[in-house]
């Protein structure tokens, strides 16, 4: 199947973010759809990953469905796409989401269950993860104590960053702060026993919520590889950084280049590209249990 970038609708364009490009289908409802366009270090590249957003979409719609009963999410009623908007992407349907208009609360909401990524880089500096203080002498890929919920600024161009609890609040307000973590946790219990089920480890993850109708809501994705760092259950050895199914080992090509990490980026050979593209499958598989469509 034929990679997209980017896509073209007959329809007023809402956002282009750095994977999704978001339509309005009326006052109160958008389309969200999923290009096969990957980031690294907040710069997107100009080469995509085949069937990266098929599965990013397909994902989000199985946990959404899945996990009601912890949180309302964005989830339009009706996820038909009309006939006429097929005739230009055929592969809507695998790759949309009708979804709610709601209003984001823009931070990002981090819960860690091991010590990886940015938050390890972070405890080396410190003994922390942003202002979290943690046990002397953890290694990498450790497992925390208990997850530790981390928020971040959700910034719209350049780095996001690790903001503490208490920085979280003060911006926020004590009581959104403590519903935000409150269901972060949740929903990382929730995904830490389905990535167990299908021989996985969940180590850390993202969420985005917003507001409609004064409640509290999911939205964006959830539990994917984009926002989330899953490992093989059978191959996890502390103190090393164990494969997995995002986009580390595209961050980790990249790193062998001479690249400042700021735009343009780099165009990715078709090695890379292909053992990304299946990654990406694989992790959909074993989540799912069932062959991409």
């Amino acid at each position: 199947m034929t990679a997209i970038l980017t896509t073209s609708l007959p329809l007023p364009l809402h956002s282009r973010g750095k994977v999704r490009d978001t339509y309005r289908l009326s006052e109160s409802e958008l389309l969200m759809v999923a290009t096969d366009r990957i980031s690294t270090f907040d710069v997107v590249h100009p080469t995509p990953i085949p069937e990266k957003g098929r599965v990013l979409n397909q994902l989000s719609k199985m946990w959404f469905l899945e996990t009601t009963g912890l949180i309302r999410n964005h989830l339009g009623p009706d996820q038909s796409i009309p006939t006429a908007l097929l005739d230009h992407q055929p592969d809507l349907d695998q790759r949309g989401m009708r979804v709610l208009t709601a209003t984001p609360v823009i931070f990002e909401c981090v819960v860690r269950g091991y010590i990886s990524g940015s938050g390890w880089k972070d405890y080396q500096r410190t003994g922390t993860i942003a202002g979290e203080p943690l046990p002397a002498g953890l290694k990498e890929s450790d497992q925390l104590p208990a997850p530790i919920f981390t928020p971040a600024t959700k910034a719209l161009s350049g780095h996001d960053e690790n903001i503490s609890r208490a920085e979280l609040a003060r911006q926020v307000g004590s009581e959104l702060a403590r519903d935000l973590e409150r269901f972060s946790l949740s929903l990382f219990q929730f995904g830490t026993e389905r990535a167990r089920e299908c021989g996985l480890i969940l180590a850390d993850t993202k969420f985005e919520f917003g507001r409609l109708d004064g409640e509290l809501i999911l939205i964006d994705e959830m539990l994917t590889p984009d926002s989330s760092r899953f490992w093989p259950k059978d191959q996890y050895i502390v103190g090393q950084s164990p494969p997995s199914f995002d986009k580390q080992f595209v961050r980790d090509y990249l790193e062998t280049l001479d690249w400042n990490k700021t735009p343009p980026a780099p165009k990715l050979p078709g090695d890379v590209i292909a053992r990304t593209a299946a990654k990406y499958v694989e992790a959909f598989e074993r989540l799912t249990g069932e062959k991409l469509k």
